[in-house]
């Protein structure tokens, strides 16, 4: 005896979401056994985006995953290829659209290391401050959408009210809500508005009085606790053996932060003055992923006191290096890595002395962070599933490029 079916899920799916069941009966018993293969997206609202998970199930229980990615692919890295420098930092600017300055910060960090160009101190610590800005936009995305995927509608509202807060001082200074645009070779686009540091102050200041309120409804509540406390935990030997990063391997007591370890910009002064402080957790799970990210954005806002501490007492400047019209890179190659919102982003330059990279091949945190998942899922149940694709904290154009 044996069964096949096929049925569809989800009418939103538009059968892309498919069950297959293929069945015999059990040597020795009549009792039918059972094998299903669920197709989790590639378009379903238990997703992130566009990607695919394919599972294979005993019932309820998770047997194997493969995730199927590629259906955002745009050919980032050779479309790199065939513009030139600044140029590039449009295409940079969106693979992950959540920490857009910081994937800028990674091209001219490569670009101005080939060309031997020394920036403007302004400029380095402008960029450490717009930097961590921009990784407390990041990560307040991902504190209110994760306990929306559990089933809490309220956190996401306070996480937006404080994004708005931060993205109105972005906005005025770059011209820009989500693609900022304002890195350049040599610099930045332009020095800050009169009274800007003040603002970016006091919007820094209301951002943390307020955020005990979403730590206070998430961390204690006893539904987001049982949904998330030993879910989903991920081993360091794993987080070693994908080379996952950022919050994720932290929150697995992964210590590894490049802003401490291979420092750039100011944050070998910010360390050695205590400010830069890596936040880890033991447990490794879903809980302790979301508790990391959530300690992160308050050593953010540190950082971000400290850097318009130290630029109100510097002296007026220039915040860019005057660059010819056409940028042309000496011939050579080099590997520039950021500790990115999301984690470890790295870019590797080749060039041949052309004003176009002969390659430019991009290293994302993202992509790492879900390769790992055919090790997470198996033995878990379906329901935890989301949980635990929730908490890894990718951005789908971050996978794909």
């Amino acid at each position: 005896m044996s069964t096949e079916r096929v049925v569809g899920i989800g009418a939103g799916s538009a059968g892309l979401d498919t069950l297959y069941e293929r069945g015999g009966t059990q040597p020795g018993s009549e009792l039918p056994t059972t094998d299903m293969v669920l197709n989790i997206g590639p378009q379903h609202p238990a997703t992130h985006g566009v990607l695919r998970l394919r599972l294979t199930l005993d019932g309820e229980r998770i047997l194997a995953c493969e995730p199927i990615i590629g259906y955002m692919h745009r050919g980032a890295e050779k479309l790199f290829e065939v513009r030139d420098y600044r140029q590039i930092l449009v295409l940079a600017n969106r693979h992950d659209w959540l920490s857009a300055f910081s994937n800028e910060l990674g091209v001219v960090l490569a670009v101005e290391r080939m060309m031997g160009l020394e920036v403007p101190i302004r400029a380095v610590w402008l960029r450490t401050l717009l930097a961590e800005l921009n990784r407390v936009l990041n990560h307040l995305m991902f504190l209110g959408s994760y306990p929306l995927e559990l089933g809490a509608i309220t956190p996401v509202f306070y996480a937006f009210r404080e994004r708005e807060t931060v993205q109105a001082v972005m906005e005025e200074l770059s011209g820009g809500r989500m693609h900022y645009m304002f890195n350049r070779v040599g610099g930045l686009k332009e020095d800050l508005p009169l009274g800007w540091l003040g603002r970016a102050g006091a919007a820094v200041a209301a951002v943390r009085k307020r955020l005990p309120d979403i730590e206070n409804l998430i961390l204690g509540n006893e539904i987001f606790r049982a949904r998330t406390v030993g879910v989903g935990r991920l081993s360091p030997e794993l987080i070693n053996a994908y080379g996952v990063s950022g919050p994720i391997a932290r929150a697995s007591g992964v210590d590894a932060d490049l802003r401490r370890d291979e420092p750039y910009l100011a944050y070998e002064e910010l360390a050695r003055d205590g400010v830069l402080e890596v936040v880890t957790r033991t447990d490794g799970d879903c809980f302790a992923r979301f508790a990391v990210l959530l300690e992160q954005v308050k050593v953010s806002l540190n950082l971000v006191d400290a850097c318009i501490d130290r630029l109100q007492g510097m002296p007026a400047g220039p915040v860019n290096v005057r660059l010819p019209k056409i940028l042309k890179v000496p011939e050579g190659q080099t590997y520039a890595w950021t500790e990115n919102p999301l984690g470890i982003n790295g870019y590797y330059l080749v060039s041949r002395g052309d004003k176009t990279p002969w390659r430019l091949k991009l290293r994302s945190a993202s992509f790492n962070n879900i390769a790992v998942l055919p090790q997470m899922l198996p033995s878990e149940v379906v329901a935890d599933m989301v949980a635990i694709l929730g908490s890894m904290f990718f951005v789908v154009g971050d996978i794909d490029k």
